[in-house]
């Protein structure tokens, strides 16, 4: 059963607002392991400046693959061989991009119920995917968390539930290679759905045989050679990526939470208002689900048992949640109106609030650095993001070969026990760094960007070199740390004078 055209005009639309309505900054990860790679992949070489894009320590230690950068390195040579590559189609072509998978996703989820129940069910999952506010939040962003959950609705669509007429082993299980490729966790939620698969499978030689082999020489080959292309070496980075988060757990280098957070904090965070439908959803909905729940709580233990934890790797396991929610709201008879009212409201402020309001200021001071693109001292320029590493994005967001710098902090591999990144020693001592890192006044920045809670601190920096403040960006409500409120640009006086 198809779903209806005008859902998947519905969806379209409502997602491409959904991408306009996103102008925040969520994690790094959203730039510097899509976008920056993509445009250090095609911009590169055209231009022939060495320096021109950044890869970080993931990509210098074969952590990650090219395959996922390669979608938007085909947008951005698309757009450059049409001589359409500026700025502002750079940041929003791929967004849209995915917010077009996204809405697609969305109309799969509606098919899969439907297919399985009735319209009506169908239709509450589908209002609940469309209200979720971290769906809102996230669904548009150029992070593999969001490829990996638009993978996996589709994959779920063909996956064989027990009274499904639309399984297709080969589609699948497909589906769920290019996720593991994309994103190597991804293997995390599926363990559980393809045993019980193999488990029901009467012909379980001819799935091996047929399906699961061909699919996973086909993908991991392409994979394979698509990183050769661009590391020049034979690299297999999913194993890279599971043996540093996994088996040497040093992710925990970026911050560690206690073994119960996705359970405390996690899921019910991500949820939100959609909570307590969900928990009625899992007694009402019907058994055959039951293996999406397993699945549900089998990520959540696995991701548990490793210190680092964000709420974006939950996120491909949302979608199952939302089948469960879209059950609640069917079988509440007098209550339906009350509750889809209430779960799209309250949705509402939170996905406006996050979208629009809370963390922006790092995305908004990127179309300040820009504009000293077309500035006639291009050349002169030399800017410096005095914050957390990777706190703004970076080539991707200016499109010009600009001197830029920021504070490294990639972890220790070597073992080193009194290892201590640069932005850690830096925060330990701004002024006496600074003052070190810029002995000779031929080497200081023309720009120099920073959080408000630094000003204090390096004050006499700023004024005994020539800075003087030439914007304050609004950044957030709740700073925290090293991060502050407000972002303020100073530019050196005497640079401009010469």
């Amino acid at each position: 059963a198809a779903a209806p055209a005008s859902l998947l005009a519905l969806a379209l639309a409502l997602r491409t607002l959904n991408c306009f309505l996103v102008q925040t900054s969520f994690v790094p990860d959203e730039y510097w392991q899509s976008l920056e790679v993509a445009h250090r992949m095609v911009f590169r070489s055209v231009l022939n400046i060495h320096n021109y894009g950044y890869l970080t320590w993931e990509w210098t230690s074969n952590l990650r693959g090219y395959s996922y950068p390669l979608i938007f390195a085909s947008m951005y040579k698309a757009l450059q061989l049409l001589a359409k590559d500026n700025v502002q189609l750079l940041i929003w072509v791929p967004r849209l991009a995915q917010a077009v998978l996204a809405a697609f996703a969305d109309v799969k989820l509606y098919s899969l119920v439907q297919h399985l129940e009735n319209s009506e069910t169908a239709k509450f999952v589908f209002f609940c995917q469309l209200c979720s506010w971290f769906t809102w939040y996230s669904c548009t962003r150029t992070l593999t968390n969001t490829m990996e959950t638009i993978l996996t609705i589709f994959a779920l669509s063909y996956y064989p539930i027990k009274g499904s007429k639309m399984g297709n082993s080969c589609k699948y299980l497909a589906l769920v290679a290019i996720a593991i490729i994309i994103r190597p966790t991804a293997v995390i939620p599926w363990m559980p759905l393809v045993f019980s698969h193999f488990l029901q499978e009467q012909r379980k030689a001819d799935l091996i045989l047929h399906n699961c082999i061909p699919v996973g020489l086909i993908t991991v080959g392409t994979s394979l050679i698509i990183d050769r292309v661009f590391f020049g070496e034979w690299v297999l980075v999913q194993l890279n990526f599971l043996k540093f988060n996994v088996l040497q757990n040093l992710g925990t280098f970026y911050g560690s939470h206690p073994w119960h957070w996705y359970f405390t904090q996690g899921l019910p965070v991500v949820l939100g208002p959609h909570l307590p439908f969900f928990i009625h959803g899992c007694a009402r909905a019907p058994r055959r689900f039951r293996i999406l729940l397993l699945a549900l709580i089998w990520t959540l233990l696995v991701y548990s048992t490793l210190s680092h934890k964000e709420f974006r790797f939950i996120y491909p396991v949302l979608p199952f949640c939302m089948i469960f929610c879209g059950y609640s709201l069917r079988y509440l008879k007098a209550w339906k109106k009350t509750a889809a009212s209430f779960l799209l409201l309250s949705n509402l402020v939170p996905a406006l609030y996050t979208g629009l309001v809370h963390q922006r200021g790092t995305l908004d001071v990127m179309a300040h650095i820009q504009q000293l693109c077309n500035h006639s001292q291009q050349s002169q320029a030399f800017v410096f993001i005095l914050m957390p590493c990777h706190s703004t994005p970076f080539y991707s967001h200016v499109h010009c070969p600009l001197k830029m710098r920021f504070l490294q902090c990639p972890p220790d591999l070597s073992g080193n026990a009194s290892y201590v990144d640069e932005a850690d020693v830096f925060y330990s001592n701004p002024l006496g760094w600074l003052n070190k890192e810029f002995y000779n006044d031929t080497l200081l920045p023309s720009h120099l960007i920073l959080f408000n809670v630094l000003e204090q601190e390096i004050s006499s920096f700023l004024a005994l070199r020539g800075y003087e403040k030439t914007a304050t960006i609004f950044h957030t409500h709740v700073p925290q740390g090293r991060v502050g409120s407000h972002i303020s640009i100073y530019r050196r006086k005497t640079e401009m004078n010469h």
